[in-house]
């Protein structure tokens, strides 16, 4: 495998020559499963299959294990429908299902990594097989409503496993002395931090939440109204230069602005500044996903906790924002940002550079992630796709870096522990 990753094309004969095929019902759905498919694997093309072995704490997943999950997703709630289909292995259920105890057992998400075999070599078997028997389906025309439903919904999760990728590897390298990077791609140059008062809400009644045309995860609605102050949702993401201030005025060491399980995790974990940032002959450096590169006091800060998100709102006189506020002010459109599918493309690295409301950080929220007004989960197994995570978990909203262009929204919600450190998250303030 000449030490990398072996990435075929997809689909075997051409996706130009696959997508003259003559038109047949549910052929809608297999441009964007070429696509998303082909760029998952596109992600791993500068990966060894070593590289795809580890796993670097229980958060993290091998990236040989993300790329036969997703596979694993599609077998099962689109294949698995088919008459005639046989799994391409009957062991790998238990071995890639990820949470779904509606399905059966699964592997111990902490030992993902002791898994030594299939190898990547079989993994990427297992995903020709796959694809080649969903083209199948897609083109013969064979698929229920329900059959469509599911895989749309497979095809956003996979993206969401993009992202993983991206965010897990990047923490499987930075415990390399050698400092590898995932691409050897230059840092894009800072856009300019916007200045002006912010985005305004008016006091009253507002409505959030999705609903019309497009796909929306469960947790994305219903939509309902909510009740809001007066207030002002600064345009600008804090930036690292904002954050060195508040490490520089004794942040760390200051247990006034701290929540308290914040404080407990700052003591336990030796926080002190920001995941992968770390001080060399008195400058501040940062793993990236080039490399290391000094910190750039203009980019925005990223990979913060939600504890140390609030502790910096406390100590800057504001606070964070409502997930209500955020989508409030955000407004109907998706501004362009640096999405992950656009800096690959470009030949830029994956890492914020922008101070975009998309594209660039994960913004915490004071909001814990709970069910909206007339939440049902889905039926089956799909039910257990993100309601039962209503707990213990905070909402972040934006999108990052690592997140695919196409992949977010007004309403998305994304949700992760307080102390979560390893995602592209940073700050927004609200006044």
């Amino acid at each position: 495998m000449g030490g990398r990753a072996t990435i075929r094309p997809l689909p075997d004969e051409g996706d130009e020559a696959l997508l003259r095929l003559k038109p047949k019902p549910n052929s809608d759905l297999l441009t964007p499963y070429v696509a998303v498919r082909s760029f998952t694997e596109r992600l791993c093309e500068t990966l060894s299959p070593e590289d795809c072995q580890v796993q670097s704490m229980p958060d993290v997943s091998p990236t040989r294990w993300h790329l036969a999950h997703t596979t694993w997703f599609f077998e099962t709630f689109v294949l698995g429908n088919a008459s005639g289909y046989r799994l391409f292995d009957e062991r790998y259920p238990a071995l890639f299902n990820s949470y779904y105890n509606s399905l059966g057992s699964q592997f111990p998400r902490p030992r993902r990594g002791l898994v030594t075999r299939p190898g990547l070599g079989e993994v990427l078997e297992y995903r020709a097989h796959v694809d080649r028997h969903m083209r199948a389906r897609i083109e013969s025309g064979d698929l229920s409503a329900a059959d469509r439903a599911a895989l749309t919904l497979g095809l956003n999760h996979e993206q969401q496993h993009q992202e993983l990728i991206v965010t897990d590897i990047k923490h499987v390298l930075s415990l390399n002395p050698l400092a590898p990077a995932f691409r050897e791609d230059p840092l894009a140059t800072v856009d300019a931090k916007p200045a002006g008062a912010g985005r305004s809400i008016a006091e009253g009644v507002h409505e959030i939440g999705h609903e019309g045309p497009g796909f929306h995860f469960d947790n994305e609605g219903p939509r309902h109204r909510v009740y809001l102050q007066d207030c002002t949702l600064d345009d600008a993401l804090v930036t690292a230069g904002d954050y060195l201030a508040f490490m520089e005025d004794g942040a760390y060491a200051d247990p006034l602005i701290w929540l308290s399980l914040g404080w407990q995790a700052l003591q336990e974990q030796g926080w002190e500044a920001p995941l992968y940032w770390y001080e060399r002959d008195g400058v501040w450096w940062q793993h990236t996903l080039a490399g290391p590169a000094p910190v750039d006091p203009d980019a925005p800060v990223t990979h913060v906790s939600y504890f140390e998100a609030d502790a910096f709102a406390r100590w800057a006189g504001a606070r964070l924002p409502t997930e209500a506020e955020w989508e409030v002010a955000a407004g109907a459109d998706v501004e362009e940002g640096g999405f992950a599918d656009q800096r690959v493309a470009a030949g830029r690295a994956i890492h914020p550079s922008g101070h975009g409301r998309y594209g660039e950080v994960w913004q915490w929220t004071s909001s814990a992630y709970a069910a909206y007004p007339g939440y049902a989960p889905a039926p089956g197994a799909l039910g257990e796709y993100n309601g039962k995570f209503m707990c213990n978990q905070y909402v972040l909203r934006g999108g990052s870096c690592a997140t695919p262009s196409d992949h977010t929204r007004p309403t998305y919600r994304n949700f992760f522990p307080p102390e979560a450190r390893w995602q592209f998250s940073g700050i927004r303030l609200a006044r």
